[in-house]
């Protein structure tokens, strides 16, 4: 399935950057989502241009946008050259990306002290005991030899998630732990380079709802109440897996109405007398995004007065819906759009679950 996503990517597809943007906003918001910090699709997108969120608290903006950074730097990696090791700095310094606004939590550094991971149900209740602080040097050294070099035979899929499952269980950091066992995953992933690699994170598929509460159930019945690496991990593989096959599903799917509803916007510009660049706006607008100004600006490499111009002809088309004023002012779909995306949608097949039992 990814080798043949990456056949459908071709690099002269003008929308591909769109939704590269979108699938990494995706996987933002679902791995901070785990952690109680709650963005919309739209405000990642926005921060990922360099725009203010319109709805994120200053909390989850610093959450979001420290993640961001890090993320940013994982995708980087994937050209890093045949002599990129995995090494306690780099995870070290990942880790201070993400959470070098909680000074008072080490961040960059072993915990000192005992960690407990409590019960989603009941906070008070402590689900899993991490090993002794005194023990993660050893843990975080014997890691990293095994990233660069146990299982190399292994498919990427299996490394990337006992990567992910090994660094959690250790929780070698007071915080953060959750999302750099996720980034580690994609890290690995991203090394692979046989796709970008936010077609490969499953941590917009984690942040679902009845996912999320999957995801902490087989930590829990895979690590046990204590640290405890000889427990069987078939079943967390099989989570993986199947997590894996439905992002895919999703991101295959992303692809094929991408570049389905960029030809009809395209073809419904040039009968409406528009430059086809207007559909770099219509686009975001057609899947229920808000479209900025600067966003479509820069998406379409024009200037702020064509950018301007375009947006207040599409709007007299009734193409889009203005909203707010100044830096709040953004875009929704006109109900001229509607009967595009719904000509499109209804032909999409169902996800499948091939490890269904």
């Amino acid at each position: 399935m990814r080798t043949r996503l990456r056949h459908m990517l071709r690099p002269e597809l003008r929308w591909s950057g769109q939704l590269r943007r979108n699938l990494t906003a995706r996987a933002i918001a679902g791995s901070n989502t785990i952690e109680g910090y709650a963005a919309s699709v739209d405000d990642v997108e926005a921060l990922l241009s360099g725009e203010e969120p319109l709805e994120a608290s200053e909390e989850t903006r610093v959450e979001v946008e420290a993640y961001q950074r890090a993320m940013t730097y994982i995708q980087g990696l994937s050209d890093a050259g045949e002599d990129f090791r995995y090494d306690i700095g780099l995870l070290n310094g990942l880790h201070f990306m993400m959470q070098g606004h909680h000074m008072n939590k080490r961040p960059g550094r072993w915990r000192k002290g005992p960690v407990y991971v409590t019960s989603p149900e009941d906070p008070a209740v402590a689900a899993y005991t991490a090993p002794e602080p005194d023990r993660v040097p050893a843990l975080m050294g014997e890691l990293v030899t095994w990233l660069n070099e146990g299982d190399l035979e292994s498919p990427v899929h299996v490394r990337a998630s006992m990567a992910h499952l090994n660094l959690v269980s250790i929780h070698p950091w007071p915080g953060g732990n959750g999302r750099m066992s996720r980034a580690l995953s994609t890290l690995v992933f991203s090394r692979e380079a046989l796709m970008p690699a936010e077609f490969s994170s499953i941590e917009e598929w984690l942040g679902y709802g009845q996912n999320t509460y999957a995801y902490y159930g087989v930590l829990q019945q895979v690590g046990g109440p204590t640290w405890d690496p000889s427990r069987d991990a078939h079943a967390w593989i099989r989570f993986c897996l199947g997590a894996h096959h439905r992002q895919a599903q999703m991101a295959g799917r992303r692809v094929d109405l991408y570049s389905r509803v960029w030809c009809e916007l395209t073809e419904h510009a040039e009968r409406a007398g528009l430059d086809e660049r207007v559909a770099f706006a219509l686009m975001p607008a057609a899947f229920g995004n808000k479209v900025r100004r600067p966003v479509y600006q820069h998406d379409a490499d024009i200037s702020e007065q064509s950018a301007v111009r375009d947006l207040r002809e599409l709007v007299a088309q009734g193409w889009l819906e203005p909203h707010g004023k100044a830096r709040g002012r953004h875009y929704t779909a006109a109900r001229r759009m509607t009967p595009i995306l719904e000509d499109v949608t209804r032909t999409m097949p169902a996800f499948s679950n091939p490890y269904r039992d």
